[in-house]
C-alpha cells in the first residue's frame, strides 16, 4: 500500500514535469518563430527551478513519508485510544446514572418504609402509653380507695372510741345526778351477792 501511495505520488510529478516541458518547448519554438516571448535562457532558468523545486519534494516525500505518516498514524491511534477511552467512560457513566437512579427508587421505597415503620412504632408506643397509664390510674385509683377506706376504718374507730367516751362521760354525769347513797348501797350489794352466789 506505501509502495502504491508512492508510486501515485511519482506519477503525478513525473506528469507534471513532462507538462512543463511541453510547455516550455511550446514557448521556446514560439519565441524561435520571432514571436517575442520570454528569453530562452530565462524559460531554462524555469525548467531547472522547477526540476529543482520537483527534486526536492521527491527527496522530503522519501525521507519524511516515514516520520510524517507514523506521526499520523499515531495521533490516528492516540485519537482512537482517546474515542474508546470516552467511550468506556460514557458507559460506565450511564452504569452510574443508572445505579444512582435505582437507588434513588430505592431510597424512596426505604422512606417509605421508614415512615411507615415509624408510624407503627408510634401508634404501639401509643397504645403502650395509653395502657401504662391506665394502669398507673387504676393503682393511683386503687391505693386512693385504700387510703379513703383506711381513714374511713380509722375515723369510724376514733368516732367510736369518742362516743363511747361521751356515753361514759354522760352516764356517769347521769349517774352522779340521779344516783343517791341508797342507789348506790343497793348496787353494792346486789353486786356482792352475785359475787357470793358465784364462789
Amino acid at each position: 500500500m506505501k509502495k502504491n501511495n508512492f508510486s501515485k505520488v511519482a506519477v503525478a510529478a513525473m506528469s507534471v514535469l513532462l507538462v512543463l516541458a511541453m510547455a516550455v518547448a511550446a514557448y521556446a519554438s514560439a519565441d524561435a518563430h520571432g514571436g517575442g516571448g520570454i528569453p530562452e535562457a530565462k524559460l531554462w532558468d524555469l525548467l531547472y527551478r522547477t526540476l529543482n523545486f520537483i527534486a526536492l519534494a521527491a527527496i522530503l516525500v522519501h525521507f519524511l513519508k516515514k516520520p510524517i505518516v507514523n506521526g499520523l498514524n499515531s495521533r490516528r491511534e492516540s485519537i482512537r485510544e482517546q474515542l474508546e477511552t470516552l467511550e468506556s467512560r460514557k458507559a460506565e457513566a450511564e452504569q452510574m446514572y443508572k445505579e444512582a437512579e435505582a437507588k434513588l427508587a430505592k431510597l424512596d421505597q426505604e422512606v417509605n418504609v421508614i415512615i411507615a415503620e415509624a408510624v407503627s412504632q408510634g401508634e404501639s408506643e401509643k397504645v403502650r402509653i395509653i395502657e401504662d397509664a391506665e394502669r398507673a390510674a387504676g393503682d393511683i385509683k386503687r391505693q386512693a380507695e385504700m387510703a379513703v377506706a383506711y381513714e374511713l376504718a380509722g375515723a369510724k374507730r376514733n368516732l367510736k372510741a369518742e362516743v363511747a367516751e361521751q356515753a361514759v362521760l354522760l352516764a356517769e354525769e347521769l349517774i352522779k345526778k340521779n344516783l343517791q347513797q341508797a342507789d348506790q348501797d343497793r348496787m353494792v350489794a346486789d353486786y356482792l351477792d352475785k359475787v357470793g352466789g358465784l364462789q
